[in-house]
């Protein structure tokens, strides 16, 4: 006979080693999983990730103020006839690139022609006039008249100076370009008459460009002749353009209180998308440059509210918190925590541990001593 306090008292027992296998099956789970994320950190932390690097560097800064320019040619306008007459023919059209010296527009010549041979006809008359007296005199002939022979000798000057007047109306029937660059303006057509001054065609020479900025007088100090500074093309925006001062007007504008500048850019001839009046931004100094050191804007990494970057010691990438000043193009000035020559990460840096192995190419980095500069508002 069995007492069913004993079955009662099996069956707890049954329960509780049940209970006890599924604790140490989950202890085990816990600890395997744990092993598995330990072992795959340490895998993550010995395997070499491929990063880009770019040099810290020390060079000159110098302060600078953005002033509005624009692009301006050093020679247009129109071209004249130097002579009048019918227009035969047009060579040209709007926006047609010329070359100096081109012809561009030809006038009628017949009745010049016909004014040159009639002056070629007088020449040949005057000179067998002169001919026949110089006869006489080298005969030493009691007729010799001095005073015909001396008006005959002036003959022969004038219709020769006539001659050239001639040839020189017909020359002038072929008007040319004086300089190199763009028909803007057709002011006559085939059939109409023109007079000596008036404009044939407008053109303008993009290949000789200046820029002309309105600089404020009290930042003029920092610009003698031959200064270079950079400048932004409105219409190319991320592109760089150097120039040099070549003059500065010394003339106040009583109103705004500037003066202008004219520099000299050094762009591609017939550059593509360059006009003139285009709005440039030159970049006008104003301070003597200081030697700063700074660090490419990339490796810059925010970690816990700190300003952090990657350097590369040993082929590790270590992270150092740094303090940073002013921005300077895609440049950071490094106030503390970096010094010039190391190397940081700027590629790669937001997915690296501490300490992790990396690998990487050819570092960049603007080389020391190239001058950089900082932009402060507009007439500050």
């Amino acid at each position: 006979m069995i007492h069913s306090g004993s079955m009662a008292t099996d069956g707890s027992a049954v329960a509780g080693d049940r209970m006890g296998l599924i604790e140490r099956a989950a202890r085990f789970c816990v600890v395997f999983l744990a092993a598995i994320i330990i072992a795959s950190a340490v895998a993550a932390q010995q395997r070499v990730t491929p990063v880009r690097v770019d040099a810290v560097t020390r060079g000159p800064l110098v302060q600078t103020i953005p002033v509005i320019g624009r692009l301006v040619t050093r020679q247009s306008g129109p071209v004249a006839a130097r002579s009048a007459g019918p227009v035969a023919v047009v060579l040209v059209e709007v926006g047609d690139r010329v070359k100096k010296g081109q012809v561009l527009v030809r006038l009628v010549t017949e009745s010049l022609n016909a004014q040159r041979d009639v002056r070629i006809a007088e020449l040949n008359r005057a000179r067998l006039e002169l001919r026949r007296f110089e006869r006489l005199r080298q005969r030493g002939s009691a007729a010799f008249p001095r005073a015909r022979y001396e008006t005959a000798v002036q003959d022969v000057a004038r219709a020769v100076a006539a001659l050239k007047l001639a040839q020189i109306e017909i020359n002038y029937a072929e008007i040319r370009a004086p300089y190199p660059g763009v028909i803007t303006v057709r002011n006559t057509e085939t059939g109409a008459y023109v007079k000596a001054g008036d404009a044939v065609v407008t053109m303008v020479n993009d290949l000789a460009l200046e820029i002309e900025a309105d600089v404020p007088a009290n930042r003029i100090s920092g610009l003698g002749a031959g200064t270079q500074v950079t400048f932004r093309i409105d219409t190319q925006p991320g592109k760089r353009f150097t120039a040099r001062v070549r003059a500065v007007v010394p003339v106040d504008n009583p109103m705004t209180r500037t003066r202008a500048v004219r520099f000299t850019p050094r762009l591609a001839a017939g550059g593509d998308g360059i006009a003139v009046n285009q709005s440039v931004t030159v970049d006008i100094p104003i301070g003597k440059p200081r030697h700063v050191v700074s660090v490419h804007k990339d490796a810059i990494v925010h970690k816990q509210g700190r300003t952090m970057v990657f350097v590369v010691t040993g082929g590790k990438a270590m992270i150092r918190p740094v303090r940073l000043g002013d921005a300077v193009d895609s440049r950071f000035i490094v106030v503390a925590g970096l010094r010039a020559g190391e190397l940081v990460v700027v590629r790669g840096n937001e997915r690296l541990r501490p300490g992790q192995p990396v690998r990487y190419g050819k570092a960049g980095g603007k080389p020391p001593g190239k001058p950089q500069v900082k932009k402060t508002q507009k007439g500050s």
